[in-house]
């Protein structure tokens, strides 16, 4: 499944109002919760935790991707949240994060996980897209940007 079939403007947030990296986690959370994406949102909160005790997932440049695996969400899901002000997500090169795209899956699906993981890491390779998508303004505007519209 790509990335792009995944996009719509309910899983998306502008801006995240959270400060730390456990409220961004809980934001995205709720975002999937109310786009009707995640059966047990707490599930889904303590399983990206759990992943993030393992070693961030904040990357470099500005791009977070926090992901979990439960059995709480029936299918991949992807929550997109942008907070301009930026957040230590303890990012590999250590800046804050900006860009954060939240991938919910359960269990027994592996395959379309990687192969988001892999299309959202080649997105933050765009510097153009990502300064782009730093001052998009609403949920429309970042899914045109993600669509190429």
């Amino acid at each position: 499944m790509a990335l792009i079939e995944l996009l719509e403007e309910k899983i998306v947030k502008i801006p995240l109002v959270s400060f730390d990296k456990e409220g961004i986690i809980r934001e995205l959370v709720d975002v999937l919760s109310q786009a009707g994406k995640v059966d047990d949102p707490d599930a889904l909160f303590q399983a990206v935790m759990s992943r993030e005790k393992l070693g961030s997932t904040g990357l470099e440049d500005g791009f977070a991707v926090p992901h979990g695996k439960t059995s709480g969400v029936k299918d991949l899901a992807i929550a997109i949240g942008i907070a301009p002000q930026g957040v230590n997500f303890e990012s590999a090169d250590g800046e804050p994060s900006k860009l954060f795209f939240l991938i919910a899956a359960p269990p027994d699906k592996a395959g379309p996980h990687i192969e988001a993981l892999a299309e959202i890491a080649k997105l933050s390779r765009s510097k153009a897209l990502c300064t782009a998508l730093i001052q998009a303004k609403t949920p429309g505007e970042v899914v045109s940007l993600l669509r190429g519209d």
